[in-house]
């Protein structure tokens, strides 16, 4: 157990145990904010729609600016105003005493996280060895799908005993609590950061972040496999209800087998996947992702979609945590949280996914997942010419 807690710096696990902490806080609340929405203030379904879609739009293009902040004031500062924002944001959630509200609210959610993520794991990368940070960027994976468990099941029970605005109210105070412990925890330790220069602009550095073209390619490789992931809460659930009597129960046995896959196989897989180059990890997750996506299209019979959802599960654990190794790899030093932060737009995918998805459902549903394994195997031509130019 010594030789575990050993392999990482103290403020590494540290920050990973808050991961956990605040991202089961937020999987209590998040999950269930367009039936708190629909039930609660009677929003129509185009302002749910809007109010669920502007958080990863503002995360997305957040992220850049949340990064450059991260390296010119350093982590600390933006980390910690960042963690109490979002706890009134949240706490506002509980509050707010009609649906439009939560618009603006869940912008800042997004925002928040834009600044939150790259901060905590630049901050992580300060702390640990080059050997070490592939096997980090998979253990801070595993540690956000074990909140991912736990924190729907603890928002349903909190809701049951209490009013639906509950969850949302502790997921604020839990948020603050965090931001309290940091602020003690991270005035213990000094800062290894290599930071800009104060002549380096933002302007300037978004310029030649962008401008790399490493980093572009690595984005759009990113944005085709986030089209292909989106499929698993956006068109999946509708065709396994088409397709399979009492689809709603077998979707939710689906989702059961992503969590227990993810964290059964995580470390394992990834201690193999230590053997290979982060190129070849990455490029193997993506075959084995679509594969995943194309057995869904041939599935007839609840065992088929469950262990197509293994497969496609065990290319999520090869390409998620890899996807950030690969930008951290190319980050300049005193530029990493922008290089992660930048790395963001890739959930453009998220939002361009569920619309390709949606069209082919109604025009070509027996090619679908086909085609969308077909564009998520393209990343891999995207990830050789990065690969050679980095």
């Amino acid at each position: 157990m010594t030789r575990i807690f050993n392999y990482f710096h103290p403020l590494v696990w540290i920050i990973l145990s808050g991961t956990i902490f605040v991202r089961t806080a937020s999987f209590m609340a998040i999950p269930f904010l367009a039936l708190y929405l629909h039930n609660e203030l009677q929003a129509s379904p185009l302002l749910i729609g809007v109010t669920i879609g502007i958080a990863p739009l503002f995360s997305t293009f957040g992220g850049l600016i949340g990064g450059y902040l991260t390296d010119r004031f350093g982590r600390k500062a933006v980390i910690i105003i960042t963690v109490f924002i979002w706890s009134l944001t949240f706490i506002g959630f509980a509050l707010a005493p009609s649906a439009v509200y939560f618009v603006v609210l869940n912008a800042m959610n997004g925002l928040c996280r834009s600044f939150f993520e790259p901060g905590t794991q630049a901050l992580m990368i300060d702390f640990t060895e080059d050997a070490k940070k592939r096997r980090l960027f998979s253990v801070r994976y595993t540690a956000i799908n074990i909140a991912a468990v736990m924190g729907p099941l603890l928002g349903v029970w909190v809701a049951s005993l209490s009013s639906p605005a509950t969850p949302f109210m502790i997921t604020g105070i839990m948020y603050a609590l965090y931001g309290i412990f940091l602020l003690i925890i991270l005035n213990r330790y000094e800062m290894k950061q290599k930071r800009l220069g104060s002549n380096q602009q933002i302007r300037m550095v978004l310029r030649a972040v962008m401008q790399d073209q490493k980093l572009l390619l690595f984005i759009a490789g990113g944005i085709l496999i986030t089209v292909g992931y989106s499929q698993f809460d956006s068109t999946l659930p509708q065709f396994i209800n088409m397709n399979v009597e009492d689809g709603v129960k077998l979707f939710s046995y689906v989702i059961v087998a992503n969590s227990i896959t993810v964290l059964a196989f995580q470390l394992p897989l990834t201690v193999l996947s230590e053997k290979i180059s982060i190129y070849s990890s990455l490029k193997i997750g993506v075959v084995i992702f679509a594969v995943g996506l194309f057995l869904f299209g041939v599935s007839g019979s609840s065992w088929m979609f469950i262990a197509s959802m293994i497969v496609f599960s065990v290319g999520e654990i090869f390409c998620f945590p890899m996807m950030n190794a690969v930008i951290e790899e190319i980050a300049p030093e005193d530029q990493k949280g922008t290089y992660l932060g930048a790395s963001q737009f890739k959930n453009i995918g998220g939002f361009i996914g569920p619309i390709i998805g949606g069209w082919l459902l109604t025009a070509y549903i027996d090619y679908m997942f086909a085609i969308i394994s077909l564009i998520m195997l393209c990343s891999i031509y995207i990830y050789n010419r990065a690969q050679r130019l980095a």
